[in-house]
């Protein structure tokens, strides 16, 4: 017979992994900051090319930096910062777009 009680074993789903999940937000803040900044870099580049204002492809590409910062943020682990970066990013991309 088992000493310990089935209540005291710990689940697998209970156990938590601090690690595992700082290394997702990482992964997911780069990732996400990679992706906004691809896509402001090619409405920079689409809306340059056309009969837009200089400050749309501006904005977009401002935008795009300020997403490439906080992809590089959330891969050293500040993903706080990264989030709102990511903010102000897509905001300025939006705000950018709003003088079209």
């Amino acid at each position: 017979m088992n000493a310990r009680a089935d209540s005291e074993i710990p689940d697998v789903d209970d156990v938590e992994d601090p690690a595992g999940d700082a290394r997702r937000a990482r992964w997911t803040s780069a990732g996400t900051g990679a992706l906004l900044a691809l896509a402001g870099l090619a409405a920079a580049v689409l809306r340059g090319t056309g009969s837009a204002p200089t400050v749309v492809p501006a904005a977009y590409a401002f935008g795009a930096a300020v997403c490439a910062l906080a992809s590089v943020l959330g891969s050293r682990g500040r993903t706080r910062r990264a989030l709102w970066l990511l903010v102000v990013g897509a905001m300025v991309m939006a705000l950018g777009d709003q003088f079209d």
